[in-house]
C-alpha cells in the first residue's frame, strides 16, 4: 500500500468512526436494543385481541434520573474558566443527544424526571441557578415548540436541588426557588388508570416538629384517606430502605452502596446532612400508607431492583426500581433511562399489577469508551503514517494480483486431470516392432534420462554452440569478479547510511506524516464540527 492510499484509508476509517461515535451510536437503543415493554410482553396478544391495538391500551412514559448538570461545584474549577466551559459543553451535548436521538424516537406521552437536575443546586446564586435551568431546558428540549409540546413533563426534587434538612433551616430560600422553577414538591397525578404519588424524600426523616417534615407527612396522610382505587406508583428521589449488601439484580454495574448517614447540629436538633436511603421506619410507614405497586427512585446513579414485603400480604408487595443516571459524568460508565408502559384500561385493585405497569431498562452509548477509542485510533494512525515503508506497492495492484492468483488457481484445478495424463505420456516413448509375420506393433518404453556433466564448459556452452577460448576466459573472469564482490559485502549490497542521510530520512518521514495528518484533519474536522452543531442547535 502506497502512502496516498494509506492516507485515503485513514480518512475513511476516521469518518466512519466519527459518524458512529457522534451519531449512529445514539440510534442503537431505538432501532436495536430497546422497545416499549407492552409490545413484547408475553400477554400482549390477549390484550390486542380484546382491545384492538397495543397503543390504545397503554400510555408511554419515559423515566430519566440524575442529569446533575455540571457547574463550578463539580470539578472545583473557577467559574467561567475554559476547562469548565469545555466540560459543561460535552456533558450537556451527550445528554442532549441521548434525549433527542435515543429517548424521543420512542415517542413518549409523558416524561418523568426523578430529581438531581443541577450538581450544586443549593449552593448556586440566583443568576447561576437560572443559567443552569436554561441549560436544562436546552438539553431536554423544553424550549422546543411543535411536535414536543404535547409531551407532559413531571418533576420531583433531589438532594442536589434543595439539599437536606440541615440546609433548609439555614437557607430556606432554596425551597422557594425550586418550587418557582419546577413546581410543588409533594403532589399526585394520574397517567392512564394509574396514580403517581410524588414525595419529597429529603424532608421525610427530619424532626416531626419541622415545618417541611410535617408538611410532607400530612400530604402522605391525605393520600391514604382517599383510598386505593387504581394501582399506585411512588416517586421518591432517595430510595426506600434496604438492608446492607442487598443484591440489586443483574443490571447493576458497580458495588452496592450501603446506608450512610451524616448529621449536623442546628440548635437543639441533629439535622440530616446526607443519607443514602430513607430510614427503615419511614420506609415502612410510606409502604403501609400509600400501598404502591411500583416505586421509582434515583440518587444511587446505578440500577437496583428489590422487592419490599407488605404487612397486608404478598399481593401488596412493592417492587422498587432505582434507576441509573442519564449522565456519563456521574460515575456510571453505562448511563440509562427507563421505558414505562402504564395501563390505560381499568385494572381491579386486587389484580396482579403485571398488566398495569411494565418496565424496560434501556442503556445509552458508553461515551467514555467512545473517547478512549478516539485516542487509540489517533495513536495507531500516527504510528502507521510514521512507520509505513516508502516503497510500498499499490493496494490496487495487490488487489488485481490477488484476483489473478485466484483465477489461476481455479484454472489449475479445472485442468489438473488433463495435465496429469500429459505428464504421464511425456515420460515414455513408443518404439515400432515387427513380428515374424511382418505386422508392426508399438511398444511403450520409459525414456532414458540424459545425464548432464557439470563442468567448466557448462557455464559457456548451450546446445551445439561452442564458445571460443578467449570468450571463455572473459566469462570466467567476470564470474570471479562477481564472487569477489559478494564475499567483500556479506551483510548486504546496500551501503550503510551516514548520519546526514539518516537525518534527512527522519525529516522526510516527519514531513510526510504531517502532510497526511493535515489531509485527514481537513476531511474529518469539518465533519466532526458539523456533527457537533447539528445536535447542539435548537431545531
Amino acid at each position: 500500500m502506497k502512502q496516498h492510499e494509506l492516507t485515503v484509508l485513514l480518512c475513511l476509517i476516521w469518518a466512519l468512526t466519527l459518524l458512529y461515535g457522534e451519531m449512529f451510536a445514539f440510534w442503537v437503543p431505538s432501532f436495536f436494543t430497546c422497545s416499549w415493554p407492552h409490545l413484547t410482553h408475553s400477554s400482549s396478544s390477549s390484550s390486542k385481541a380484546e382491545n384492538g391495538s397495543y397503543q390504545a391500551d397503554y400510555v408511554k412514559v419515559a423515566v430519566i434520573a440524575d442529569p446533575q448538570l455540571m457547574d463550578r461545584t463539580s470539578l472545583r474549577l473557577p467559574a467561567k474558566s475554559l476547562a469548565l466551559e469545555i466540560a459543561e459543553f460535552y456533558t450537556d451535548l451527550n445528554m442532549r443527544r441521548s434525549f433527542f436521538a435515543s429517548v424521543l424516537p420512542f415517542k413518549p406521552d409523558v416524561v418523568l424526571f426523578l430529581g438531581d437536575y443541577f450538581d450544586g443546586g443549593p449552593y448556586l446564586s440566583d443568576e447561576e441557578w437560572q443559567e443552569s435551568f436554561s441549560r436544562f431546558k436546552h438539553i431536554f428540549g423544553l424550549n422546543a415548540k411543535g411536535k414536543y409540546t404535547d409531551i407532559q413533563v413531571y418533576y420531583i426534587p433531589g438532594n442536589h436541588d434543595i439539599g437536606y434538612g440541615s440546609l433548609h433551616s439555614l437557607k430556606p430560600e432554596v425551597i422557594q426557588r425550586y418550587e418557582e422553577t419546577f413546581g410543588i414538591r409533594n403532589y399526585n397525578f394520574s397517567v392512564g388508570k394509574v396514580n403517581f404519588i410524588t414525595v419529597d424524600a429529603q424532608t421525610i426523616d427530619g424532626p416531626p416538629q419541622k415545618h417541611l417534615t410535617s408538611q410532607t407527612w400530612e400530604f402522605v396522610k391525605n393520600i391514604s384517606v382517599d383510598g386505593v382505587v387504581h394501582p399506585r406508583v411512588l416517586l421518591t428521589h432517595i430510595p426506600l430502605y434496604r438492608p446492607d449488601d442487598t443484591y440489586c439484580g443483574p443490571d447493576r454495574g458497580s458495588p452496592v452502596i450501603n446506608q450512610r448517614i451524616s448529621r449536623t447540629v442546628n440548635g437543639n436538633t441533629n439535622d440530616i446532612a446526607y443519607q443514602n436511603y430513607v430510614f427503615e421506619d419511614s420506609s415502612k410507614n410510606l409502604l403501609d400508607t400509600i400501598k404502591p405497586k411500583l416505586i421509582l427512585s434515583g440518587h444511587d446513579h446505578d440500577q437496583c431492583t428489590v422487592t419490599h414485603e407488605s404487612k397486608f400480604g404478598p399481593v401488596n408487595e412493592s417492587v422498587q426500581q432505582t434507576l441509573g443516571t442519564i449522565s456519563w459524568q456521574q460515575g456510571n460508565l453505562y448511563p440509562s433511562f427507563m421505558l414505562l408502559s402504564v395501563s390505560n384500561s381499568a385494572v381491579p385493585n386486587a389484580s396482579i399489577p403485571e398488566e398495569a405497569l411494565l418496565t424496560q431498562l434501556c442503556y445509552l452509548p458508553m461515551q467514555t469508551h467512545i473517547y478512549i477509542w478516539y485516542i487509540v485510533l489517533y495513536i495507531l494512525s500516527l504510528l502507521a503514517l510514521l512507520l509505513w515503508p516508502t516503497s510500498g506497492t499499490s493496494l490496487w495492484n495487490k488487489c488485481l494480483g490477488l484476483l489473478g492468483y485466484c483465477k489461476q488457481g481455479i484454472a489449475s484445478i479445472l485442468s489438473r486431470s488433463e495435465t496429469k495424463e500429459k505428464d504421464e505420456d511425456a515420460n515414455y516413448e513408443y518404439e515400432m516392432m515387427w513380428d515374424a509375420e511382418g505386422s508392426m506393433h508399438l511398444v511403450k518404453k520409459p525414456l532414458k534420462a540424459s545425464i548432464v556433466n557439470s563442468n567448466e564448459g557448462s557455464l559457456g556452452e548451450r546446445g551445439n554452440a561452442v564458445i571460443r577460448p578467449s570468450a571463455r576466459k572473459n566469462t570466467a573472469q567476470e564470474a570471479d569478479l562477481s564472487v569477489k564482490v559478494d564475499m567483500a559485502d556479506p551483510l548486504g549490497r546496500v551501503p550503510p547510511k551516514t548520519g546526514k542521510s539518516k537525518t534527512k530520512f527522519i525529516v522526510q518521514r516527519l514531513l510526510r506524516t504531517i502532510r497526511a495528518v493535515v489531509i485527514i484533519a481537513a476531511v474529518n474536522v469539518p465533519l466532526y464540527m458539523m456533527l457537533l452543531f447539528k445536535d447542539w442547535v435548537d431545531k
